[in-house]
């Protein structure tokens, strides 16, 4: 799915815009016991209530697509008779109300489940009418509609004792409220929404922590594996970098590598392209060429980043840079630099010793206090 497709299903959840009736769910304890089962209209709620409810599940949705967001795809096989795809597809069918299959979706998920603590895993269902866009851009007819449902596990938080006034009392009470729900740290929609259609063959997965994809929990529900987690991406990447370029990884050339990936994600957000940015091992052998990188060091990179990443693989940069935060790193020094500023720092020797330069030619603070620089 793309940010365009993710949109679109993100704009319908607020009480006036969704079909979603009622969620289904359980409150499990931290021995992983089910303590309550949760079968909650929205109907019969206020506006307020059902938008908090809501917002929580849209949760699910949210972050950067191929970092938090990661599609999994079902092979042929699956789609026909894996145990997986047939319970997927019966919460779907039943528009989440077959209790033969959630319980058995809840049993599947209760063990994988590695946070910490009391846990709310939610199912919705919710339909929408597809149409077509005029010339003018405007809605045309429904041509067809998508289905889906969305789960997430939400961790269960309890409350801090607090001081409260209550008015019709003229008394203050010490209360805590018996549980809060959290932000869902894992979860994901079925089927995919891709060319306002569904794709039974995939569906999109979204993981809070970007250092942590809890393959537990897509094992049991998929019987998939995902990508590398984008944290880790980015740390491989590195370690790749610098073991294979060596002795010739300056700053100039990490310097570099940066400037260009980032201007790879700034001109694809320019064009607005719908499909998500991805690079290959080409894109940064190129750069390193251009680096004047010997040709050993860049197929030696070439070489270990099929090892890490799997052959001919592709990454989103976004998951190997981040665009707005470049650092330079020593055991006890450690200085942040504007990305559009990478011109004010060199790396160099001056009698033997190697030292960071920055040129200051701006006002300079130190805690806070404006100091003069002296010749």
């Amino acid at each position: 799915m793309n940010e365009k497709e993710v949109a679109e299903i993100r704009r319908r959840f607020r009480a006036d815009k969704t079909n979603i009736n009622y969620v289904r769910g359980i409150f499990v304890n931290e021995k992983r016991e089910i303590i309550s089962e949760l079968n909650q209209s929205l109907g019969m709620l206020s506006e307020e209530e059902a938008n908090a409810i809501l917002a929580i599940i849209k949760k699910t949705l949210s972050g950067a697509i191929g970092k938090n967001l990661v599609d999994i795809e079902f092979s042929a096989q699956q789609v026909l008779e894996s145990e997986e795809h047939k319970l997927l597809s019966a919460l779907r069918a039943s528009e989440a109300g077959d209790n033969e299959a959630l319980s058995a979706f809840y049993e599947k998920v209760i063990p994988t489940v590695d946070i910490e603590g009391n846990f709310l895993l939610m199912v919705a269902y919710d339909c929408f009418d597809v149409f077509s866009k005029g010339k003018d851009g405007e809605d045309g007819e429904s041509s067809s509609s998508f289905s889906y449902i969305i789960s997430c596990v939400c961790p269960i938080k309890t409350a801090q004792y607090s001081l409260t006034y209550y008015l019709h009392e003229n008394k203050l009470r010490n209360v805590c409220e018996d549980a809060v729900v959290c932000a869902p740290e894992m979860g994901f929609i079925f089927p995919a929404y891709e060319e306002h259609a569904a794709n039974i063959y995939k569906a999109l997965y979204y993981s809070k922590n970007t250092a942590n994809n809890h393959e537990g929990f897509v094992s049991a529900v998929f019987n998939a594996e995902l990508p590398m987690p984008a944290a880790e991406q980015k740390e491989t990447f590195n370690s790749i970098l610098a073991e294979t370029v060596a002795e010739e990884c300056s700053y100039d050339v990490v310097e570099s590598v940066h400037a260009e990936l980032s201007n790879i994600i700034d001109t694809h957000k320019e064009n607005r392209e719908e499909e998500p940015l991805v690079i290959s091992k080409g894109t940064v052998k190129d750069i390193l060429k251009s680096c004047g990188i010997a040709e050993e060091h860049i197929e030696d990179f070439g070489e270990k980043y099929d090892e890490a990443f799997g052959e001919d693989a592709q990454i989103a940069p976004q998951n190997i840079i981040d665009r707005k935060s470049f650092s330079l790193r020593t055991p006890d020094v450690v200085v942040k630099v504007d990305p559009e500023k990478l011109d004010v720092v060199e790396t160099r020797v001056i009698d033997g010793i190697k030292y960071i330069l920055i040129r200051a030619d701006n006002d300079v603070e130190v805690n806070g206090v404006n100091i003069k620089i002296k010749k």
